[in-house]
């Protein structure tokens, strides 16, 4: 029998938000989302649905949504984890379970969404206290360009907690990388130097202006996106 969180996400399938939602998330033959399923469901629609299931959900409920062939069941899946492991609070056993099924099923992790909707909440928040070599190692040695993302916007946890290091650390590593990376981690790196530079600036511009000649412009124009109109036109006409 299938779970309750299945079965409500059927529920509010919309098949007249499939077309637009395809498109979106670029699942044409040959781009990043390639061969994706669509029930036609909204985020916010998704939360409510994972709001109103979370407790009533087990890890083989997950097992099964998560490995759905349709997107926003994946979603519900992860977002369903993040919530089991924010209410676990001190139960580390249950929040470590989280974590272990969460990298257990990073191949079903695969469109910038769910990387970005649930990394940081789960991965940044446990490593918070923890050694973050695996972050690390995700970013540098990921199979896939999400895995590799995870990397990345997990780092948001840090910075919401005045920790920049890490940020920019791990871009560095994608600047080691051979380029030019997939947009998508330009975009994921330049958008993770900008909150950096939103908690200090003069370090954002420090840390650009030993770098910026070897950043995409892409990357560069996510990272000085909060700059002055004159600072990002002189940032862009030397890069």
């Amino acid at each position: 029998m299938n779970s309750r969180l299945y079965t409500e996400i059927l529920v509010h399938q919309d098949p007249s938000q499939v077309e637009g939602l395809s498109r979106f998330f670029k699942t044409g033959k040959g781009q990043y989302g390639e061969g994706d399923r669509f029930l036609g469901i909204k985020v916010p629609v998704t939360r409510e649905v994972v709001k109103q299931c979370w407790q009533e959900t087990s890890f083989e409920d997950l097992e099964v949504c998560v490995r759905s062939e349709y997107h926003e069941m994946r979603l519900a899946a992860l977002l369903t984890v993040v919530q089991i492991f924010k209410h676990a609070k001190k139960d580390k056993a249950l929040q470590q379970q989280c974590v272990d099924f969460y990298l257990a099923h990073t191949q079903y992790i695969n469109n910038w969404d769910l990387v970005d909707l649930s990394c940081y909440e789960l991965l940044g928040t446990w490593l918070l206290n923890k050694d973050r070599t695996l972050l690390y190692d995700l970013a540098r040695d990921g199979k896939t360009i999400w895995e590799q993302r995870i990397g990345m916007v997990s780092t948001m946890q840090f910075l919401r907690h005045g920790e920049l290091d890490d940020t920019y650390a791990i871009a560095d590593l994608f600047l080691e990388k051979p380029q030019p990376l997939h947009e998508l981690l330009q975009k994921a790196v330049g958008w993770l130097l900008r909150e950096a530079g939103k908690r200090d600036e003069q370090r954002l511009k420090d840390w650009l202006s030993i770098r910026y000649q070897t950043m995409s412009r892409t990357m560069l124009r996510y990272a000085i996106e909060k700059f002055s109109e004159q600072e990002r036109k002189a940032w862009m006409k030397t890069s």
